[in-house]
């Protein structure tokens, strides 16, 4: 049986952090150029587009690559703001009494979903306009949700707090969820070119590692490893897999089957990478860092 006490943790804290409204720590949301050549992926300078005290976390690029829907927290309220990559402007867009966090733009490209911590801090999965506007309930009976990932038009994998922490397929069309894991982590990447989700399985006897879930059959095989100290992954739309590990982007070569760092920064400010967002066309990264010091 798959037990671990490191996912277990991160359950929790990631209940308590989200329903209790406890402070999470200060972090910014950092842009920069990417470019994927065969078996090469560099990143460019990176920017910092938020630059400020609190949290600003949980990017995702719109499907055009245009913008960045992210999370911002003021004070103890958390809503979602857009920032606009060519003009570089923030606007709010929820301006709600409960939180929002983890904002995804819907398959339909009409709106988007959150995870939405409810006055009475049930976290459910919703929806909103593209404008911010006409929130409506998506889920009604799957909860805690953590987080979430769109397999296709009706159907979502999400991530429900608990002991252990399960990942469930669930339809919005109605039906029961189906769990598929058990012990997983808090990344949920959808494949690109796949009807398939990435998530961070955790096992006492191998660590951590990412895996694969084919959606419509439920099955689960290996990817790779997590890198030492990771949490987060995600996919360039050529299929390269990236990591983050402390202050570097890494690499999986599915040949050699190893990590190689494909990008280290250098500034304080990067010291902690946690989060990446990659665009829609491979040319765009965003990294969500929290300072922190550099390894020697």
């Amino acid at each position: 049986m798959r037990r671990h006490a490191l996912s277990a943790a991160l359950a929790l804290s990631g209940a308590r952090a989200i329903a209790a409204q406890s402070a999470p720590p200060s972090t910014d949301i950092f842009l920069a150029t990417l470019a994927v050549r065969g078996t090469t992926v560099t990143v460019g300078t990176p920017v910092n587009i938020t630059h400020r005290d609190g949290y600003d976390n949980q990017p995702s690029f719109t499907p055009d690559g245009r913008a960045i829907l992210y999370t911002v927290r003021a004070d103890s309220q958390t809503d979602i703001w857009r920032y606009e990559l060519a003009s570089k402007a923030a606007t709010q867009l929820t301006h709600t009494a409960e939180s929002e966090y983890s904002a995804t733009v819907t398959p339909d490209g009409r709106g988007f979903s959150v995870i939405r911590v409810e006055r009475d801090s049930t976290q459910r999965l919703w929806r909103f306009a593209m404008t911010g506007e006409h929130p409506a309930l998506v889920l009604a009976n799957v909860k805690p949700v953590g987080y979430h990932a769109w397999a296709d038009d009706s159907t979502l994998v999400v991530f429900v707090l608990g002991r252990p922490s399960t990942l469930q397929r669930v339809s919005v069309r109605g039906g029961e969820p189906v769990v598929l894991a058990r012990d997983i982590g808090r990344a949920l990447q959808r494949i690109p070119g796949q009807h398939a989700i990435s998530f961070v399985q955790s096992d006492s006897a191998k660590g951590a590692w990412i895996e694969r879930l084919d959606v419509a059959t439920g099955t689960v095989t290996p990817i790779a490893p997590l890198p030492e100290g990771s949490e987060y992954h995600a996919w360039t739309r050529s299929g390269a897999l990236l990591a983050t590990q402390r202050a570097t982007i890494v690499r999986w070569n599915a040949a050699t089957k190893t990590w190689s760092i494909v990008a280290t920064f250098a500034d304080p400010a990067l010291g902690k990478v946690s989060r990446i967002a990659i665009g829609p066309h491979d040319d765009m990264i965003a990294i969500v860092a929290e300072p922190g010091s550099l390894p020697p």
